[in-house]
């Protein structure tokens, strides 16, 4: 660190800060310079339009979301409405919405995802798939260097046999061709490609299997993409080399498959003798081909993209476009603020309503009509308690009564006996022989003559 000549102190680095407003411009040119023009797939939502015509949505998947601008000029050229869960492709420059800070995307075309969502299947497909090892490398097994028989899987009516014929005839003629017919589009292909595919396996009357079908679009070539199909490539106990549509075009089956072929003709070429090196070198050549053609390609675009970043950025429509969104922003705080006061004021004018019925005489009365009412009501009560309790004491004394009465002796089987003058009898003593006696039972009494006694 440099020392200060006059007083021996070394000398702090002036700071260079930045405000708000300085920062988040500079955020906005390094994302517009670094991103460039993206393409981005996702479900819309959100979606707003104010009176300034301009489109404000999000974009969501399901563990993130991207806000999202489009302004009318731009917006004027879709030709569809767009409506929230709407899945669709958007094509424009990440940038930053300086006022708040926020990170967002002005788009500059908007188009509904029709192959995305079998896209989005295949990779799921393709993905779980991997996971359980069907593409895994060390499963693929060599194709036979001189086959003797090979079986081709494919319709008997399309151009892909007869292509796959062509070659085999001129590359290789000893080898007998076993064709299995079956259906390569539509619903019924599924089903139809994995029972020739068991029959082939099953009878084990071929070297190796070729897989194929000539070029259509994604939706004609479905078939292959289907899980049925590959567990059964999976399990087939032959080799099995797919030659599914163009070059370009890339199926489920292929992965699975023991070895992947650009076209049909380039499957039956796989599979006849001494083509392996000439392949392998053409391949060589076309990759290194193509790589130098895409690096000059790339190398080209990027200048092209830095000029047209450099121009789009010096554009007055920039500055236009932030200072129409930042307009459209606070239009929406205002409405916003302004209903939040009217929700209040209806709010006071709800209080101060129920504090005026509660002070009305009407609401007096009713209190007291309702007081009358419960004292009644506690009233009957209390009159019921203690009538209850009074029975319960006349039932106590009813039962200590009769516990002490004679009467109750006298139900246990004892008697009370009297002379015929009604004197009562309680020594045997007291009686002679020929006395006439009374004794009074539980129920009724007897009349009886003493004939004898003991003491």
């Amino acid at each position: 660190m440099p020392l200060n000549p006059e007083v021996g102190a070394p000398e702090v680095p002036a700071r260079d800060v930045y405000s708000v407003s300085r920062l988040n411009r500079e955020v906005r040119v390094l994302l517009e310079r670094g991103l460039g023009v993206v393409w981005i797939e996702g479900e819309l939502s959100n979606f707003s339009q104010p009176a300034s015509g301009h489109w404000y949505f999000s974009l969501k998947d399901r563990d993130a979301q991207l806000r999202c601008a489009m302004f009318r000029m731009k917006n004027a050229l879709v030709g569809f409405t767009p409506r929230p869960g709407a899945q669709v492709l958007v094509r424009g420059r990440v940038s930053v919405y300086e006022a708040r800070g926020e990170y967002q995307l002005i788009a500059d075309h908007l188009e509904e995802a029709g192959v995305g969502a079998l896209k989005r299947q295949f990779e799921l497909l393709k993905t779980r798939l991997a996971a359980e090892g069907l593409f895994a490398l060390e499963r693929k097994r060599a194709l036979p260097r001189f086959p003797r028989r090979i079986g081709v899987i494919t319709s008997p009516s399309g151009a892909a046999l007869h292509d796959i014929l062509h070659v085999l005839a001129r590359r290789y003629p000893p080898a007998a061709v076993l064709i299995y017919p079956t259906l390569v589009q539509g619903a019924d292909a599924a089903p139809a490609l994995v029972a020739a595919l068991k029959t082939a396996s099953l009878r084990a009357e071929c070297d190796v299997l070729i897989l194929a079908r000539g070029g259509g679009s994604l939706e004609d070539l479905w078939a292959f993409n289907d899980e049925r199909v590959a567990r059964a490539i999976y399990a087939s106990a032959l080799p099995v080399v797919a030659g599914v549509g163009h070059e370009v075009d890339v199926t489920i089956a292929d992965f699975v498959a023991d070895v992947r072929a650009p076209t049909p003709s380039g499957a039956a070429e796989l599979v006849a003798p001494d083509g392996a090196a000439w392949l392998e070198a053409v391949t060589r050549t076309q990759q290194r081909l193509h790589g130098a053609v895409s690096r000059e390609l790339r190398s080209s675009a990027a200048r092209f993209s830095t000029a047209s970043r450099r121009l789009q950025l010096a554009h007055p429509s920039v500055r236009l476009h932030q200072h129409m969104q930042r307009l459209d922003d606070l239009t929406q705080r205002l409405t916003g603020s302004a209903r939040a006061h009217l929700q209040r004021d209806r709010l006071r004018l709800a209080e101060a309503r129920g504090r005026l019925l509660r002070r009305s005489p009407q609401h007096r009365v009713q209190e007291l009509l309702a007081r009358q009412h419960n004292a009644g009501a506690r009233l009957d009560q209390a009159l019921k308690t203690q009538l209850a309790r009074a029975s319960h004491r006349l039932a106590l004394a009813q039962r200590g009564l009769h516990a002490v009465s004679p009467l109750a002796t006298l139900a246990r089987g004892f008697a009370i006996v009297t002379r015929a003058d009604g004197t009562l009898v309680t020594d045997a003593a007291a009686l002679g022989v020929d006395d006439e006696i009374q004794a009074r039972l539980a129920r009724g009494s007897v009349a009886a003559r003493v004939t004898g006694r003991k003491a």
